[in-house]
């Protein structure tokens, strides 16, 4: 264990220092173990496993644009992301380790326990077993904490989930080289430094009840508020039976816009993001060496909550929010999530709302200004501006049909019952809480 923060980056850095990582862009039609479907021009790998890349029609009213096509990743299985936590003198930590991912911009981040795909862990990779697997596999040892399927980048996976978990041990559970016991305020201390903190651990960190601590702890809280729990889930159902998604695959050499162009698949006007290939060298990971595609965002995004304090409780403005890969037509998404540059063209009334008055926020109205990478093993170096700002006196407490004002109580336990919130808004509320 360490005593003070400053420790951990310490031995982040010697395990930055010991381990070899090399990521190489490569074209898409020399990755090894990867092909381009002569007939559809789909990526899919050898093995019929892990994952693929095809295109997607969506067809809905209630984004700026109500039809679109689209590349997409298609990843029907669903991975284990799990934190196992300890108690030592009466102080919970929670076991992480620095992990490579081939699309984190340092390589090196602080991830869950287990951070593995189905494919991974099953070792279709022929590679090593995932370390402290058992503890999130039944019949397993341990009290659950928090154990719910949770959704990925609608914008970039088809409905794809992960099974977020949190597991309480009391065994003794030596910590590998690349692993170390953390307590809450040290993961809150580096929650502040820019790409440290994978967002794989922050997910499962927004499932943590708030008896762990953190700020806004209190679960008596939950049904306290502008709204009660039981009109924020009528709300949430009745924009959900509202609203009309249809998605259909269709060959990702048919998608209207995209092209394949110097061995990437890339948008028509350079927006979006990119379809890159990667060839990569990696010590400490279940294989050494394999080579895969990955999205590759054209700009920076930002993800932002409007904050306000509402009868002496802080409550924070989510959306209803669809995209191209829910699962169930929408979810609940911050204040703003959208990559500002894919708007700069557009005429004001068909911006992403609140995006400019977030954007302008001065310092003595920002609460939290942090920036994060995403999922380091699907997309390159792609990373969001997490903001959360006061709220000014144009927002009001009906601010129409597409959002509604809840306590970050509320908003946590919605999380705990799982496929309600989206990952950008369960990242934001982990920084919102446990950043200090």
């Amino acid at each position: 264990m360490f005593r003070h923060t400053s420790e951990v980056h310490s031995w982040y850095a010697e395990r930055r220092s010991a381990q070899r990582h090399a990521v190489t862009l490569t074209r898409l039609d020399r990755l090894e173990g990867w092909s381009l479907d002569p007939a559809t021009g789909d990526l899919r790998h050898a093995s019929g496993r892990f994952f693929t890349v095809e295109g997607l029609q969506v067809e809905t009213g209630h984004r700026e644009a109500g039809s679109w096509q689209q590349p997409i990743i298609v990843q029907p299985e669903s991975g284990i992301l799990g934190i196992l936590v300890k108690e030592f003198g009466g102080v919970p930590h929670f076991l992480l380790q620095a992990k490579m991912e081939p699309g984190n911009i340092n390589l090196l981040q602080l991830s869950p326990t287990v951070q593995a795909t189905r494919s991974n862990f099953t070792r279709v990779h022929h590679g090593n077993a995932v370390p402290y697997l058992d503890h999130f596999l039944a019949p397993r040892r341990g009290r659950v904490v928090f154990d719910s399927l949770q959704s990925e980048q609608g914008s970039w996976f088809l409905r794809k989930r992960n099974r977020n978990m949190i597991v309480e041990t009391t065994e003794d559970v030596p910590p590998h080289d690349d692993f170390r016991w953390l307590t809450l305020e040290q993961i809150g201390d580096l929650l502040a430094v820019e790409n440290l903190v994978n967002m794989d651990t922050r997910t499962v960190l927004s499932g943590l009840p708030g008896t762990y601590g953190g700020r806004f702890g209190d679960a008596g809280a939950e049904d306290r508020g502008l709204h009660r729990m039981a009109e924020l889930l009528s709300w949430f159902t009745e924009a959900q039976v509202g609203r009309r998604l249809e998605q259909r695959r269709v060959p990702l050499a048919s998608v209207k816009g995209w092209s394949v162009d110097d061995g990437r698949v890339k948008h028509e006007e350079g927006l979006y993001f990119s379809v890159v290939g990667v060839d990569v060298e990696a010590e400490g990971r279940e294989v050494g060496r394999w080579s895969q595609p990955m999205l590759a965002p054209a700009s920076r995004g930002v993800v932002a909550f409007l904050i306000r304090t509402v009868d002496g409780l802080p409550h924070v403005l989510v959306q209803a929010r669809t995209e191209a890969g829910s699962r169930d037509v929408l979810e609940l998404g911050p204040t703003v999530q959208c990559a500002p540059e894919n708007h700069r063209r557009r005429p004001a009334e068909l911006r992403p709302r609140f995006l400019d008055g977030v954007l302008a926020a001065g310092p003595t109205r920002t609460v939290l200004d942090v920036v994060h990478s995403e999922e380091g093993g699907r997309f390159h170096h792609a990373e969001n501006r997490y903001l959360v700002v006061e709220a000014g006196d144009g927002v009001p407490l009906d601010p129409g049909p597409d959002f509604v004002w809840m306590t970050p109580e509320q908003l946590g336990a919605l999380v705990r019952h799982g496929g309600r919130v989206n990952v950008e808004a369960r990242n934001l509320l982990t920084c919102l809480r446990y950043l200090r």
